[in-house]
């Protein structure tokens, strides 16, 4: 026993100064993309997994077609990453292989399709490797459901919390497991201050600021205590402390939910919730999400790869509405407002106002093409 808990003692003592180094480095390294300033915009497009580049061929199809412009003068590109895919991480032992990681960092801004993660074992996931190796520190996510008054943008710090450290945990074989949580100063103020600035831009006036911080004292404490800090910088908003349990049944609380405009969490909590808040939106087939940082950002569906649709033949049904609110999100992001404010209302005529088409994953509905003919059709007649 005694040999085990020297081996984990050293390894704490590893991890701890890897995270002292990286929150050193967040406080240094201050390069941001001015995408405007760029001569040419890279975009990559990883398809991933399952059904991953079905819905992913199609999100490059529409942007060939909304940006065709821009791409015949030089100023678009779009790349197609290949390797994203579970078997060739698994070959490489690595979550991105390093060819794979040169490829995306090439790029400026990443269209990423659902890739598997597998339970157990030592492999990361390719999201949590990305996230962290491009330093993606805001997964943002909005929800909006006009007929239920519900606005909500949330804000999960996405490079810290469980996430970070998760394939990192302590085993004592037959007696106990540990995984580690992480929380750093610079790490929490810059997923604040981006959730603040998102309400103050956007005529916001409450921020929910959500933690276990009764139980989780000195991480959730600390994510707490900073948020508050950096909320004196606006004195207009209004921030509010709620804990995660009771956040999850809020929404579903039809007498208070509308209340709630803008969230600001801990990794793990925001994952969790963030689909909840999907599922009340239509599905996390309907949610598409942002990974911001300053010098890189990344767009994806939030849902995952569907392996089971392809083993049963059904890849073709995909729902690539996920996808396409990324892409929306996509478009946004790099200073193309017009062409993402198009494709928004064309989304929500497609599957809202007049839709054509159902997708239902299955042969009952439409293709995934079908659908993606649809919305450019939509889209022209704007």
């Amino acid at each position: 026993m005694e040999k085990y808990i020297d081996a984990a003692v050293e390894q704490f003592k590893t991890l701890l100064t890897e995270q002292i180094a990286r929150e050193k480095k967040m406080e240094e390294d201050k390069c941001v993309t001015d995408y405007e300033k760029l001569d040419k915009i890279i975009i990559g497009i990883c398809g991933g997994d399952g059904i991953g580049p079905i819905i992913s061929a199609e999100s490059e199809r529409l942007l060939e077609f909304l940006l065709k412009d821009e791409i015949a003068a030089g100023k678009i590109e779009l790349r197609t990453i290949e390797g994203l895919t579970i078997e060739n991480r698994i070959a490489h032992g690595k979550a991105i292989p390093d060819d794979v990681l040169a490829q995306i960092k090439a790029c400026n801004v990443i269209l990423k399709a659902p890739t598997t993660t597998l339970k157990g074992g030592t492999l990361e996931s390719a999201n949590v490797a990305m996230r962290r190796e491009l330093d993606l520190f805001a997964n943002v996510r909005p929800v909006c459901v006009p007929d239920e008054n519900i606005d909500w943008a949330f804000f999960r710090e996405n490079t810290e919390g469980e996430y970070v450290l998760g394939s990192r945990g302590v085993e004592i074989p037959d007696t106990l497991c540990f995984d580690f949580k992480v929380t750093t100063k610079e790490g929490t103020k810059r997923i604040a201050r981006a959730a603040f600035e998102y309400a103050r831009k956007n005529g916001k006036t409450n921020v929910a600021i959500v933690t276990k911080a009764n139980i989780m004292k000195k991480t959730d404490g600390m994510f707490s205590e900073l948020c508050h800090e950096v909320a004196k910088d606006y004195p207009e908003i209004t921030a509010e402390d709620w804990y995660i349990d009771i956040m999850t049944a809020n929404l579903v609380n039809e007498r208070v939910r509308s209340k709630f405009q803008v969230f600001v969490l801990p990794n793990l909590y925001g994952d969790i919730i963030t689909d909840e808040a999907a599922q009340i939106q239509g599905g996390v087939g309907t949610a598409g999400s942002a990974n911001i940082g300053d010098k890189y950002a990344m767009f994806e569906a939030i849902h995952g790869s569907a392996p089971r649709m392809i083993e049963e033949g059904r890849g073709k049904y995909a729902n690539p509405t996920s996808m396409f609110k990324a892409t929306e999100m996509m478009l946004s992001h790099i200073g193309f407002k017009e062409k993402a404010d198009k494709l928004g209302k064309a989304l929500k005529i497609c599957t809202e106002e007049q839709p054509k088409y159902k997708i239902t994953g299955r042969a009952d509905g439409a293709t995934c093409s079908e659908f993606g003919d649809y919305l450019m059709e939509t889209i022209s007649n704007l």
